[in-house]
């Protein structure tokens, strides 16, 4: 019973083996996995569980990618990753990264590994890709989310620019090379925004905004729920990386990032030769010194191994360069090492990531990203007391600004790094005297620590929708995120409208083109009209005199002995594409020559139109996802499933990147949308492109891609009584095992039901020892509770007892609500089958019963709250007419009990000496109560 009406401890569980590690994994409509467990580190273990259940292959796409293994099963197209992660050094930081976490920081993640290898099984069984190419799953390593981390990151900070830097300069001249100066094709962007409760329908913030990535099948975010004790967060996670990074709200604080656009990896020029050993050299500041080199060996499917010798000098990885000749003398061609900080410092940032989890304001998120370190991002945090912050986060070493521009000389001791230092970090509060705060890789609060940023359009373009109004709701959020006006078009426009001597087709496009409301929405024909318009131009430029240095034969990319690996940041055409505005805008050609060179598209275009009108741009503008394999999925046929085509451009707030004068297809686009309302959680919003599950065709593969297409959100469910509980059979693996149907107690059968007048109707319903854990723990745990014996025990432990009871034939636990809402623990037990049955003489019929009271608000203002409850437990035990006599034992010093059981019948026995308690037996029969 409790303090008032108590009784023991129900029941130790004898000693055996270690169970199965449960959690509960349950999901939402969309089939968003929500996972609940005892505690931080079970939760980590289930989280890698079942994102080895829903994305199997891409985890293991994503292994294979951290070691240099994936040309074994993917063939040819892979040496050239294969080759340069190896060389890069990718899994060896990686386990250097993991050797210097917190040790706590090391268990959590090893917790998450070990889910990853107890699912990987089962979920290579529903995925046909590991069939399609005959591969079994591997191992993971307790390393290997650093690895993943490490590898999808690796080139966000655009380090290939360096070398197209450096092919304008000699190509063209030093004074070029900021004449591409924009968000170029390697680099991956993001929209944010945060409006504080000046600017909001119910006066709290809201964080908004998309990540702009790749674009990949499955997605590259993974919607997730993480439930414990400690903690109950949602957002995007990375598959193959435990917590929530980039995007998550806690219920207290929310936070988002994008790219800062910062510099911090530096490539250096080396000097390499071979020694008489067979070794390698490389020319420091203080002369030749041994560098590392060992030689490894690439397996490539249907064709023969490669061999790759890996280099590192006191800089870095040499990724760019064959090894060097057998001669003592430096070795011709080029070879070229990368500086990046988690090689230099170890360090990479996980640290915080469950303490991001465990935030409850903004102040918990900045102290958490003070441990940031790669990549460098710019975040946006508001919590529910309307605090806000806007900072950039990361490792940004000092070192001398030449560093950020180009490849520098390794021998020369001014462009080593400033060993232990690095550049502060901005920072300020995001509530402005407008109460909004944009972030869109523009040369704002991270101007002093990049170089390249991204045109201003997308900043302004969000900041003048959000100011345009106030009383801002979640759901508004999506006009947002949708836009489509292109303000990159004014320039283009610009010289359209002065272009001379047209003709009557040209000045018919030059006409509807100067009407065009400038919106690239996807059933325009303007915008198909403007898109075309656009790539004759991009195509003339590059045909030019003064760009032939990096286009036609002298291509960087086709002429250099740069690896392929990095032809989006050397292919000459794409990079006037995306620097069309600046190009048509400052002196590479005279003013009279790109009035000429636009007004020879125009009539071309104008042609072309003439002779084949324009489709609408959503035709033409679809989305040509990556994918490891080609589609496996039964609905591959269907295009709008695969290939939706959708409105936006690169220069919108829909920023949906095809390639100017390559192609309008795009690859690059909104990874996800998110809206956190500081609010209401459970009104956030969020979509990825594709869907919940990796698996082709599953119900939730792509669920999710019309939702996207269209700019919709879906909601963020946080009742779990709106969940549905995935069932996941242990035999199958029990190693990890998720609990069985979900039922909130007010849902749940019930074993008794009473009405009675004015107390209300009480109902009994079984423990389910998952679900209920926390509550129980909580009533347990307090000092009320004292007698119940397990003040001092853990959620889990709490939680593993009544698992233990709950199999048990001869003992049963059940919550008692009152009107849906539990207000007690009541336990029956048959004594010849417990330790009380040593104790006294156990009779025919006697059962036994344990009462815990809840601490239940208004308990008194209801006279007789607990004698009500007790007396409609005693008419459930005695509804069974095999039951003749109900015992109890509370504790011989809790007197207040003992009273309670006298004043209502019971007849009191002896004391009786149990291993945790001394007890006072007492009786109730059937004939006291005047039953039959």
């Amino acid at each position: 019973m409790t303090a008032d009406v108590d009784s023991e401890r129900p029941g130790e569980r004898p000693d055996r083996a270690q169970e199965a590690v449960s959690y509960e994994l349950f999901r939402d409509d969309w089939g968003i996995p929500h996972l609940r467990a005892a505690d931080a580190l079970t939760l980590a273990r289930a989280q890698g569980h079942a994102t080895a259940l829903d994305r199997a292959w891409q985890l293991e796409t994503e292994r294979h990618r951290v070691l240099g293994t994936s040309a074994s099963h993917l063939g040819a197209e892979a040496v050239d990753w294969d080759r340069f992660v190896r060389r890069a050094r990718i899994a060896d930081t990686a386990r250097r990264c993991f050797d210097r976490l917190a040790p706590e920081t090391a268990a959590w993640v090893t917790a998450y590994v070990d889910g990853v290898n107890e699912g990987l099984a089962e979920g290579a069984e529903r995925a046909p890709e590991f069939a399609a190419v005959g591969l079994a799953p591997g191992r993971w390593e307790p390393w290997t989310p650093l690895g993943v981390w490490l590898s999808t990151h690796i080139l966000f900070a655009g380090f290939p620019t360096k070398l197209w830097r450096e092919e304008v300069a000699r190509r063209l001249g030093e004074d070029r090379t900021t004449l591409f100066a924009t968000d170029g094709p390697g680099t991956a962007g993001s929209n944010g925004w945060l409006l504080t409760g000046a600017r909001t329908a119910t006066g709290a913030p809201i964080v908004a905004g998309d990540p702009h990535r790749f674009i990949e099948d499955p997605g590259v975010y993974q919607q997730i729920r993480l439930a414990c004790p400690e903690f109950d967060v949602v957002g995007l996670a990375v598959p193959g990386i435990p917590g929530i990074a980039h995007f998550g709200h806690t219920g207290h604080v929310a936070w988002a990032i994008t790219n800062a656009m910062a510099d911090y990896q530096d490539l250096y020029r080396e000097q390499v030769r071979r020694t008489p050993d067979g070794g390698v050299e490389a020319l420091g500041p203080d002369g030749w010194y041994r560098a590392h080199a060992h030689t490894e060996t690439i397996e490539v499917a249907g064709a023969e191994p490669e061999r790759v010798e890996v280099i590192e000098t006191d800089r870095g990885p040499v990724i760019i360069g064959d090894g060097p000749g057998t001669r003592g003398e430096a070795a011709d061609g080029t070879f070229i090492s990368l500086r990046y900080p988690p090689r230099v410092t170890g360090e990479l940032g996980f640290d915080a990531l469950p303490a991001l989890l465990r935030a409850r304001t903004v102040a918990d998120v900045d102290t958490a990203l003070d441990r940031w370190v790669e990549p460098v991002n710019v975040v946006l945090a508001a919590d529910t007391a309307g605090a806000t912050l806007h900072r950039v986060a990361g490792h940004v070493p000092v070192r001398p600004y030449a560093n950020r521009l180009r490849v520098v000389p390794a021998e020369d001791p001014a462009y080593a790094w400033r060993e232990g230092e690095t550049v502060p970090l901005p920072r300020t509060e995001a509530d402005g005297a407008d109460g909004i705060a944009v972030m869109a890789n523009e040369c704002g609060l991270a101007a002093p620590l990049g170089v390249e940023f991204a045109p201003p359009h997308r900043a302004r373009r969000i900041r003048e929708l959000l100011g345009a109004d106030t009383g801002w709701t979640p759901d508004a959020q999506a006009a947002v995120h949708t836009d489509t006006r292109l303000a990159s078009s004014r320039k283009l426009l610009s010289l359209l409208a002065w272009a001379p001597g047209l003709g009557p087709a040209a000045e018919r496009l030059r006409d509807r083109l100067l009407r065009w409301d400038r919106h690239m929405d996807a059933d325009s024909t303007d915008a198909t009209l403007y898109a075309r318009l656009r790539t004759d131009v991009v195509h003339r430029l590059a045909a030019h005199p003064a760009l032939n240095g990096v286009t036609g034969e002298d291509d960087p990319w086709r002429s250099t002995a740069y690896p392929a690996l990095f032809r989006p940041w050397l292919a000459a055409v794409p990079r006037i594409g995306y620097a069309l505005e600046s190009l048509l805008t400052v002196g590479l050609l005279p003013y009279e020559d790109r009035l000429a060179l636009v007004a020879a598209s125009a009539e071309a275009v104008a042609a072309a139109a003439e002779e084949t009108p324009p489709g609408r741009w959503g035709e033409l503008h679809r989305l040509s996802p990556w994918q490891a394999l080609p589609d496996l999925a039964p609905d591959s046929s269907d295009a709008e499933a695969t290939r939706p085509g959708v409105a936006g451009d690169h220069d919108c707030v829909l920023s949906t990147s095809s390639v100017p004068g390559v192609t309008d297809l795009f690859a690059r686009g909104p990874a996800a949308r998110y809206v956190w309302d500081l609010g209401r959680r459970e009104d956030s919003r969020w979509v990825v492109p594709f869907g919940a599950s990796g698996v082709p065709g599953s119900a939730h593969h792509r669920d999710q891609t019309p939702l996207w297409a269209r700019g919709e959100l879906a909601p963020v469910v946080t009742d779990w009584n709106l969940l549905h509980r995935t069932t996941h059979h242990p035999e199958e693996n029990p190693a990890m095992t998720a609990a069985t149907e979900p039922v909130a107690p007010a849902l749940r059968p019930a074993v008794h039901k009473q009405k009675i007048e004015g107390f209300g109707t009480v109902r009994l319903v079984p423990v389910d020892p998952a679900a209920d854990a926390e509550l129980l723990h909580g009533w347990v745990t307090e000092e009320r509770a004292r007698f119940w014996g397990m003040a001092d025990h853990t959620l889990e432990q709490v939680r593993e007892i009544y698992e233990f009871v709950d199999s048990l034939p001869t003992h049963h636990a059940y919550l008692a609500l009152r009107d849906g809402v539990p207000a007690a623990l009541f336990q029956t037990y048959e004594p010849d089958a417990d330790p009380v049955g040593e104790c006294y003489d156990v009779q025919p019929g006697d059962f036994g019963v344990h009462l815990l009271i809840a601490p239940a608000e208004g308990e008194g203002a209801v006279k007789g709250y607990t004698e009500t409850l007790l007396t409609a437990f005693i008419a459930y035990v005695f509804s069974d007419p095999a039951h003749v006599r109900v015992v109890v034992e509370p504790d011989a010093r809790n007197e207040k009990a003992i009273a309670r059981m006298a004043r209502i019948g019971f007849e009191l026995g002896p004391e009786i000496r149990k291993p945790e308690k001394t007890a006072r037996l007492a009786f109730l029969t059937r004939a006291a109560l005047g039953l039959a």
